[in-house]
């Protein structure tokens, strides 16, 4: 299928720093945000009591309750409200006991089983009936999943990314989208991982492939293209 952005690549207008374009061609995609690794007492964190938090945790949870959580569910809102696609990656397996894992899944005992409460998104950004769920069973939800088909189906050429985390699943995606050929917006306080400086790192690292903004920047520009009327230009 024939992208649009593919047609301005000439003249030179197109740049990884290019705001968004249309409406009708963006999508946002939230990356891992569910009980198995972002809530205490649940999968990874099991053991985790969310009254008493240790302090080598407390950045993570407080980093997800404070401004993932918050800022996704505002770009959600915006997103849904002008008619954005929002889809949802998470890790789940194919299987209940998840033979079907990726070999590294395997080693760092990431086991998710198919149709659990850990593979489910956490409650307060929670998918609507019609809204896209792709489980993964790998870091890159395009290397394990029919994604890129997808969103070639949805004619999506701009891509907004949030979630988890934001130095491995969240880079990992962006590294694969940019190469799959997506302009790829990162939103920086809608992410999050378990210091402040492996966030800070990993931005500097991938922002290479990327553009990196605020969830208010990204909430402009949604809101601009929609009372512009801007719904289908590449």
């Amino acid at each position: 299928m024939a992208r649009l952005i593919d047609a301005t690549i000439a003249d030179g207008s197109i740049t990884r720093n290019r705001p968004l374009r249309s409406i009708r061609h963006s999508a946002l995609l939230v990356v891992d945000v569910q009980y198995f690794i972002a809530a205490p007492g649940h999968g990874a964190h099991q053991d985790i009591r969310p009254d008493s938090v240790p302090d080598h945790l407390r950045y993570f949870f407080d980093r997800i309750e404070r401004f993932v959580v918050p800022n996704t569910r505002r770009i959600q809102d915006a997103c849904r409200r002008h008619g954005v696609e929002v889809l949802f990656t998470l890790v789940e397996n194919l299987t209940a006991d998840g033979r079907d894992r990726s070999l590294d899944y395997k080693i760092s005992g990431f086991n998710v089983p198919k149709g659990s409460h850990d593979a489910q998104v956490l409650a307060a950004i929670e998918p609507r009936p019609d809204e896209i769920v792709i489980p993964k069973t790998s870091s890159s939800v395009f290397n394990s999943t029919n994604i890129d088909y997808v969103l070639r189906n949805l004619e999506v050429d701009y891509l907004i990314v949030t979630g988890l985390l934001t130095d491995q699943c969240v880079e990992s995606t962006v590294r694969d989208a940019c190469d799959h050929g997506y302009l790829v917006t990162v939103v920086e306080d809608a992410c999050g991982t378990y210091t402040a400086q492996r966030h800070a790192e990993a931005l500097k690292m991938y922002g290479g492939y990327c553009r990196i903004v605020s969830t208010d920047v990204i909430l402009e520009e949604i809101d601009s293209l929609s009372h512009l009327g801007i719904a289908s230009n590449s």
